[in-house]
């Protein structure tokens, strides 16, 4: 039974609110004036707290603030009178669910009071998946409990104590970045540097400096001498993101880092010892770059001690429910808007839906769905998802020809989207591929040459 703290100081009021509340099965506790409730606040388990803004002694934003300093997720509705909306919309904005104006509508509060428990719930459990796995993983960030995931935490927990340095593979938009700072988070170097760098964004003749450092006078502009990052993390983690775009002769200077832990500003005359851990991800088949001669042998070597798959999102639908959940919450906190649900119809859609982007695209269309939204719902209309899959797949089967014919170019759009989708999921790593469709690596290649299938 729900426990709901009423402050009010007109007697008769409070005892009809009492009533009222109790009749529809909960349990009610009454204050009279501010100060005592805001003693009931800190002396007692409440599930809602329902409070006048004018009180004696203590005035409601002060409960208010007691409330959701003791426990933000008790929500705290506010009764006012009509000509203090003003007040009750900064209430809103010091975190109060909702306010409801007097004479009070008590049907419409009892609906009040049921939507702020719900929400409450939503909350709690979500807080509660990612606790699940903050115990497996070791972060609060990462959200998910399908087999997949679990599976993940377990080699992350493996990998974590140790220096090994990790490879994690997979499709953009998978977050790759909160998998590595999980590792760092339960390794023994978590109270020293996590530093991320994208060999991606940043410019191939300004990566060096920006790994390495460099020396006063090294260059044009070289005004001072420059740390690196790769000093910073210095007893820490560094993660080297988007790895397959960097240039074969800095490739060189990070596997002698690897080799000597040591590193060469720009510039620089003396090695400077160095104790980092490198954590290193790519969405590139990092086989097939070192057979075109894009990425070095021996760093490649080097790097896969450990290798990790991201699992895209296709293969942890069932967590996309708690995944919309968090990013509503996060969002609605954001946008200062009220939390909206989801229709069942809406959840369908998301779940069946390819999300070539993962999680990052997933995380766009929940932002963009509680913008379009105006009400308290998100439908699927609201989502802007583009047609499944599936019947992209039926508008590329010939419909003239002979039976055979059209089961010849439908065998061939089947076979190439699920070679794709292996190769997706394994980062383009063929001898895994191979083994999720179980047939021989030859097999694979020679399907993946037929068919033109390209990284």
């Amino acid at each position: 039974m729900e426990t709901i703290l009423i402050v009010e100081d007109k007697e008769s009021l409070a005892q009809m609110l009492k009533e009222t509340l109790e009749l529809g099965g909960y349990e009610v506790i009454v204050a009279s004036d501010g100060a005592e409730g805001i003693k009931r606040i800190k002396d007692s388990r409440l599930d809602v707290v329902l409070t006048d803004l004018k009180l004696p002694k203590k005035n409601g934003l002060d409960v208010l603030k007691i409330s959701k300093d003791r426990n933000p997720l008790v929500p705290v509705i506010v009764m006012t009178a009509y000509g203090s909306i003003e007040t009750s919309v900064n209430a809103m904005k010091l975190g109060a669910f909702d306010f409801i104006t007097k004479p009070l509508d008590t049907d419409y509060l009892q609906l009040l009071i049921a939507r702020s428990l719900k929400n409450q719930r939503l909350i709690k459990e979500n807080f509660l998946l990612k606790d699940e796995l903050s115990h497996q993983v070791g972060t609060p960030n990462i959200i998910g409990k399908s087999p997949v995931m679990v599976d993940l935490a377990k080699s992350i927990q493996k990998v974590a104590a140790a220096k090994t340095t990790v490879l994690l593979l997979g499709e953009s938009g998978t977050g790759k970045e909160l998998f590595a700072r999980a590792i760092h988070d339960l390794s023994p170097r978590n109270k020293q540097p996590f530093v991320p760098i994208n060999c991606a964004a940043i410019p191939r003749d300004l990566l060096e400096s920006e790994l390495f450092g460099y020396e006063k006078g090294a260059f044009t502009g070289a005004t001072d001498r420059k740390q690196g990052k790769l000093g910073l993390a210095d007893k820490g983690t560094v993660f080297l993101d988007e790895i397959g775009e960097m240039d074969v002769g800095l490739q060189a200077k990070v596997l002698r880092t690897l080799q000597e832990e040591e590193i060469d500003r720009v510039g620089g005359t003396n090695s400077v010892k160095v104790d980092i851990r490198i954590i290193a991800a790519t969405n590139k088949d990092l086989e097939t770059a070192v057979a075109e001669k894009k990425f070095r042998e021996d760093l490649y070597y080097r790097l896969s001690v450990f290798p990790l798959t991201v699992p895209s999102l296709r293969e942890r639908t069932d967590d996309i429910p708690a995944l919309v959940e968090h990013f509503i919450s996060k969002y609605s906190l954001e946008m200062n808007i009220h939390h909206k649900n989801v229709s069942q119809g809406a959840l369908d859609a998301l779940q069946k839906y390819s999300w070539k982007g993962n999680v990052r695209e997933l995380e766009n269309v929940m932002e963009r769905a509680l913008i379009l939204c105006e009400g308290d719902t998100i439908d699927r209309k609201h989502l802007g998802l583009a047609a499944s899959s599936s019947e992209e797949t039926m508008g590329d089967i010939p419909m003239d020809g002979t039976l055979e014919d059209a089961s010849r170019a439908a065998l061939k759009i089947v076979e190439s989207k699920r070679i794709i989708r292996a190769l997706e999921d394994t980062g383009w790593n063929k001898t895994r591929a191979a083994e999720i469709l179980k047939v021989s690596y030859k097999t694979l290649l020679t399907k993946i040459k037929d068919y033109e299938i390209e990284s």
